[in-house]
């Protein structure tokens, strides 16, 4: 923005200086409520919220998403107004509902994950053609800021916790440290620059559908990876993140790779489908032992079969233990704890491992997702 661009943004006279001053009394009756996430947010009128509801045929008093143990649960209506309060425009209202949807499959018990001490936050990934009606990003600094539609539509879920289920951070909401993603984290696949079928297209959906598919994650840690082309070494890279000893709270972990287009097609020129890649990680995707012994991981709880020291009184063997290689350790249940999406500018070597938090043991899909614009359960 040029000075004379931002002097234009400014509100001069008067009256301007009033309607401000209303607005700025507005937003800090909504701080003052503990309805915001620490920004500020968009004041929602019945007039305003209608227009988010005409987005979609559903019920205002549906329930999309029940916190049994809080005695909570958030309905299309609350889902709209806390939307509109993130500042989504009225059509990305079905994307954020469909959003809540996939949220609703994760079967984590009592849904207390959404409390969690680690610090878990949703991870939205959205495919299909909506993404270009709406303007999500997918090409660029996709895991930053500027771009509307990826900004509001994770903020909106955020607000919902916040709002409907009253997780503010030192209440309910547990978290020791946190994440970012807790205010926003919502992507799209750069299907165009993608030299596989996208990731919807993997869970039964056609090409052609708009799809949200819901994670819940604990961190996004970034692989420089411009010094090679040849798969193998790339995928060894790949495969040194997510079998760290810090990504295994249990048994075993999960990863979402977010591979660039540039990191993709080193893959694909090599004849590589996405199953030859994570089938490749998930077979080199294993500890020594001995290196689990020396961070105190190498046995489990037999209360919550999280990883912990053989020497605990709680301790038992971890699966590895009898099986044919007990000093070798898998740090993946299943290939496909493994996801694959292409994303990011196709102008340099850099990936993303996203850190799944999954069930102990995970499921074999360790993810949820829903149909855009889906009629109601």
């Amino acid at each position: 923005m040029t000075t004379t661009t931002l002097a234009e943004a400014t509100m001069p006279g008067a009256e301007a200086e009033a309607e401000a001053d209303q607005l700025r009394e507005v937003l800090e009756h909504y701080w003052e409520h503990d309805w915001t996430d620490g920004l500020p947010v968009v004041p929602v009128t019945e007039g305003y919220l209608a227009r988010f509801l005409a987005t979609v045929e559903r019920d205002p008093e549906e329930i999309l998403f029940t916190i049994t143990h809080l005695n909570r649960h958030l309905t299309v209506r609350l889902a709209a107004i806390n939307a509109a309060m993130a500042g989504c425009r009225p059509e990305y209202f079905p994307v954020v509902l469909a959003a809540w949807e996939a949220i609703a499959k994760e079967p984590h018990p009592a849904r207390g994950i959404w409390q969690s001490t680690t610090g878990t936050a949703p991870f939205l990934v959205v495919n299909g053609p909506v993404r270009g009606e709406i303007g999500l990003n997918s090409q660029g600094n996709i895991f930053g800021s500027g771009f509307r539609a990826n900004a509001t539509i994770g903020r909106a879920i955020r607000l919902g916790l916040i709002n409907a289920f009253g997780l503010h951070p030192h209440k309910l909401d547990q978290a020791t440290q946190g994440t970012p993603a807790k205010y926003s984290a919502c992507i799209a696949e750069n299907e165009e620059q993608s030299p596989w079928a996208p990731l919807h297209t993997d869970y039964g959906f056609d090409a052609s559908e708009s799809v949200v598919t819901a994670y819940v994650i604990r961190s996004v840690m970034h692989i420089e990876a411009r010094h090679t082309m040849d798969p193998e070494q790339l995928a060894l890279d790949f495969v040194d993140t997510i079998r760290r000893t810090g990504s295994l709270i249990h048994e075993y972990t999960s990863a979402l790779l977010v591979l660039v287009p540039e990191h993709a097609d080193v893959f694909a020129s090599a004849g590589w489908s996405k199953d030859d890649l994570r089938n490749f990680i998930f077979e080199h995707a294993t500890r020594p032992r001995s290196e689990l012994v020396a961070v105190g991981k190498d046995a489990l709880s037999h209360k919550t079969r999280w990883r912990l020291s053989s020497d605990h009184p709680d301790s038992m063997p971890d699966t590895a233990a009898a099986s044919d290689t007990p000093d070798t350790v898998r740090v993946l249940s299943h290939p496909t704890s493994i996801q694959i999406m292409v994303a990011g500018a196709n102008n340099a070597g850099v990936s993303a491992v996203v850190e799944v938090f999954t069930l102990n043991p995970p499921r074999v899909q360790p993810f949820s997702y829903s149909r855009i614009g889906a009629a109601g359960h």
